[in-house]
């Protein structure tokens, strides 16, 4: 006759020693699994300390992720509106400035993060990229460059500044210290007669160099989608305007 208490030691030497016969749960098997092979995900994470693995750190910096979900990924689409009452504009024929008119196809801009914080600014209609030279002048550039990055910057009232990543003003004769803090950004501005300025003479407190970005109205959609689909609307976009157009437009 079986005593209780050698069951009782029998089934504690059984759960220390394991069964060879026994077949694992399905819970078991992927634990097993996990700490074996691992997962993609934790292994993109492998070089942060074991720490727990945000979402965004896992998409490459190179255009699917990063710190902002948009970085590297399908452009915004909207309307940069200056606080002097002008949308910026992006011509065809390389000229940048500014419009009272509520829906321009020049006003509609694509902006895209090419790196952490920094943006490259399309006119969806011109082609051209929103870039500044060295003499801090605008200007719509038909190719992507080094002139075409800017720093964007989120203030008070959901407005934005962009100033040149490339160009700035650094103080001669000062400290490399000294530098740091008194080095003056250059800013995309558009003074109230919606011209743009000159860059070296913007700060981001003046009006003129803040934007609201607006989302597209149903209007700006369908001329974007008119574009698309259309080759005489978008020809008539791009061929250069006629003086009695120009006249007209004031701009």
């Amino acid at each position: 006759m079986v005593t209780p208490w050698l069951v009782l030691l029998l089934s504690v030497f059984w759960r220390a020693s394991g069964s060879p016969g026994l077949v694992p749960t399905e819970g078991a098997a992927g634990e097993e699994e996990e700490e074996e092979g691992g997962s993609p995900e934790g292994a993109a994470c492998a070089g942060r300390g074991g720490q727990a693995c945000d979402p965004r750190w896992r998409r490459d910096a190179g255009g699917r992720g990063g710190v902002y979900e948009h970085l590297g990924g399908a452009p915004r689409r909207r309307k940069l509106y200056c606080a002097t009452k002008y949308h910026l504009q992006i011509h065809a024929n390389g000229k940048i400035n500014g419009t009272l008119e509520k829906n321009s196809v020049f006003s509609i801009l694509e902006i895209t993060a090419v790196d952490v914080g920094i943006v490259a600014i399309k006119g969806c209609f011109s082609g051209r990229y929103l870039a500044m030279n060295k003499r801090g002048r605008l200007y719509a550039s038909e190719t992507y460059n080094a002139e075409c990055e800017f720093v964007e910057r989120i203030h008070e009232l959901g407005y934005n500044t962009y100033a040149s990543r490339l160009y700035r003003t650094v103080p001669s004769g000062a400290s490399s210290r000294r530098k740091a803090s008194a080095e003056r950004l250059w800013y995309v501005s558009i003074n109230g007669k919606g011209r743009p300025r000159r860059s070296f003479k913007t700060r981001r407190t003046q009006k003129s160099s803040l934007f609201l970005p607006r989302v597209l109205d149903n209007k700006d959609h369908d001329m974007v989608r008119l574009f698309h689909t259309n080759a005489k609307f978008r020809e008539s976009l791009l061929k250069p305007p006629s003086k009695n157009q120009r006249r007209r437009r004031g701009h």
